[in-house]
């Protein structure tokens, strides 16, 4: 089985967001409380994401309406999502230009690399260093996956997609 088109896969969890900051008054505050964005038909929540490394702080506002695209992973910030992967899935073989904290939340997935492969259950940690390598649900359960991407210089192959 094949990964689905990214604007065709089963909507995701709806995931709590907390957000912290400044208020008007220069104090830490809560300035966002409630669900991350969820691009209909992505199967992806974009919890949040930066334009540049450093990020800016410094906002008050909430991220904007950009759907998730694997653009937006080598556009000089920093992205955090969570993505579903329903029974059965698995992904297509790519790298990205960036180093990416996965942490998996919920149910099993596997993560495959073109010489090995290691399941992952809820709690692991994986740091995928911008290598070749797909993802695969072999349950009969949603795996989600918590992803933060951010910014590297290519390695091996180098960028895919």
């Amino acid at each position: 089985m094949t990964t689905p088109p990214i604007t065709d896969r089963p909507p995701a969890a709806p995931v709590r967001r907390i957000v912290t900051g400044l208020d008007a008054d220069g104090k830490s505050c809560i300035q966002i409380d409630g669900l991350a964005p969820q691009p209909r038909g992505t199967g992806i929540n974009m919890v949040w994401r930066t334009d540049t490394i450093p990020a800016d702080n410094s906002s008050r506002s909430d991220i904007d309406d950009t759907p998730f695209g694997f653009e937006l992973m080598h556009a000089g910030g920093s992205i955090c999502v969570t993505v579903d992967y329903p029974p059965g899935m698995t992904t297509f073989m790519h790298a990205t230009n960036t180093i990416d904290y996965v942490i998996v939340v919920r149910g099993e997935v596997t993560i495959v690399t073109e010489t090995g492969e290691a399941k992952c259950r809820p709690g692991d940690i994986i740091v995928d260093r911008g290598i070749l390598h797909a993802w695969r649900n072999d349950t009969t359960e949603v795996a989600t996956i918590a992803v933060v991407n951010i910014p590297a210089h290519p390695v091996g192959k180098g960028k895919t997609v």
